[in-house]
């Protein structure tokens, strides 16, 4: 008795050679709708799923599979002789082969204008459920969901080699599947019913690449992408030139990302151990890349640099006179491209940057389980700041007020930032105390901290801080208030002539 494959699929790639394989070995092939139409228009022989299980295809389509001819074919264990009886009793033959890729649910997700009952018309049933089946009884039935097996499996066939390691593996990759498939449709009615945080919180995300390795080389690592891409994700970017990016490169790529977010006019920002190490804002790119230089030309070397502009000569220029690991953009001119791919390892990275695009959760791993929360998109105008002091900021502090509460929000706690003239020039990162990030701010700006503005992730406990940017000459500060304490560094502030305001908004970053 000739053996019999079901092939029913979305994804058409190279389906009629593999069918044409499958009958040339003697397999019986059936088949439904555009699939079974393909085959036929292309010389297979092929037979429609209604004819065998006398039932028609109904509901559009809806309903098709759906039957016990053909699930008990799929389902029937060949080394049960209950199984095999029954089977014969209800006339049900076995399937040996099941190719089946599914409705392009992710695909259209992502098309413009698509309709609620589109996306819901794109949700597969009879395709994950035979899927399912066929791999639930991966012993007898050899499951394709990935047209890149076709080649293996046809081999198999042809050379009578189905192991049990092969069937395990490919039912392996249908589990994988459907739960992705499933996870995005999860995901998608959480976004319509509009909960935080439900019982079970199902992500998934798709392989771009294996890595050399992790954050150090005894560690194994990859990096893999949301199936649905929304906001500004280096798993979009297009890699003109360069190396391969590390596990660290694209850590440190996508803190430059978040930050760059932050501005509208050109802005250029640069990454070191995903806190920035210069942040400028300018009329020109390429003034804005000669602020975030000039505010650490230590820290910056062997850094990261984004830019919310096409990179042009003029800043290209500037950019390959010092050793960075990558640049990334929204372009690079002719010019530009020119002089920086003359560096053979500096990974150049173009990416469409949408503005206020991001990820809306965020997601850390701890110790069997993952915490789970809202964004940082907390921001402040100058409409919404408290002044606490007598004096009031002047115009130009309140810019540079406003700038520094932008950066600072990007510094790992206990995060202070100092800035001046649209620039960072000091940043005080990751200390266990807050006077501790103050004295790193304060040295690393040196004279330029006279007539500074200085912004705080968190209220001042007390006011040691106050009293060191005092002594630096800092005229401005931004915190978000709040402490019992206040009172003393608002006395400070009031004593030495220095306006500080309020933002009621936390910015802390573990």
């Amino acid at each position: 008795m000739s053996k019999r494959a079901l092939i029913s699929v979305s994804d058409k790639s190279n389906v009629e050679e593999f069918a044409k394989g499958l009958v040339e070995a003697g397999y019986e092939v059936i088949s439904t709708g555009g699939t079974l139409r393909a085959l036929i228009n292309a010389g297979i022989e092929a037979t429609a799923v209604d004819e065998i299980t006398g039932f028609p295809e109904i509901m559009d389509g809806r309903v098709k599979t759906l039957h016990p001819l053909i699930h008990g074919g799929l389902l029937g264990k060949r080394s049960n002789p209950d199984h095999m009886r029954q089977m014969e009793e209800n006339n049900i033959t076995p399937i040996d082969i099941v190719a089946v890729n599914l409705y392009p649910f992710k695909q259209t997700l992502e098309k413009d204008g698509v309709s609620k009952e589109e996306i819901i018309e794109n949700i597969d049933i009879g395709g994950p459920t035979m899927l399912r089946s066929a791999a639930k009884n991966f012993e007898d039935v050899a499951v394709i969901v990935d047209p890149s097996d076709y080649e293996k499996v046809l081999n198999a066939v042809q050379e009578d080699r189905l192991d049990i390691e092969l069937l395990q593996s490919l039912a392996a990759k249908v589990f994988r599947h459907t739960a992705n498939y499933d996870a995005m449709i999860a995901s998608y009615f959480l976004g319509e019913t509009g909960e935080a945080f439900p019982e079970t919180y199902t992500v998934t995300y798709e392989k771009v690449q294996d890595l050399r390795y992790g954050e150090n080389p005894h560690q194994q690592a990859a990096f893999y992408k949301n199936p649905v891409i929304k906001g500004n994700s280096l798993a979009t970017a297009k890699q003109l030139h360069g190396k391969e990016l590390s596990y660290n490169n694209i850590q440190d790529a996508n803190a430059a990302l978040e930050i760059l977010a932050e501005y509208k006019a050109p802005a250029a920002v640069a990454v070191k151990h995903m806190n920035p190490c210069g942040i400028g804002v300018s009329k020109t790119l390429a003034g804005a890349f000669e602020r975030a230089y000039d505010a650490d030309p230590i820290s910056i070397f062997g850094g990261i640099v984004a830019c919310n502009r096409e990179i042009d000569a003029a800043t290209a220029n500037q950019l390959s006179e010092i050793f960075l690991e990558i640049v990334i953009a929204p372009a690079f001119n002719e010019e530009a491209l020119e002089i920086l791919t003359r560096k053979k390892n500096i990974r150049l990275l173009e990416l469409e940057l949408h503005a206020g695009a991001t990820v809306t959760k965020k997601l850390t791993t701890v110790n069997g389980g993952v915490l789970i929360q809202d964004s940082d998109h907390g921001s402040v105008s100058a409409d919404d700041l408290k002044v606490a002091t007598k004096r009031q900021p002047t115009q130009e502090e309140l810019e540079n007020l406003l700038f520094a509460w932008k950066a600072v929000k990007h510094v790992k706690s206990n995060a202070i930032l100092l800035a001046k003239d649209n620039q960072t020039i000091g940043v005080g990162a990751g200390q266990m105390n807050r006077i501790g990030s103050a004295n790193i701010a304060i040295k690393q700006a040196g004279e330029k901290a006279k007539g500074a503005v200085m912004a705080s992730d968190a209220f001042f406990p007390m006011p040691d801080t106050v009293e060191a940017a005092a002594e630096a000459g800092i005229t401005a500060i931004i915190q978000p208030g709040g402490s019992k304490r206040d009172q003393d560094s608002i006395d400070v502030c009031d004593q030495h002539g220095i306006t500080m305001v309020y933002t009621n908004m936390r910015h802390f970053k573990h």
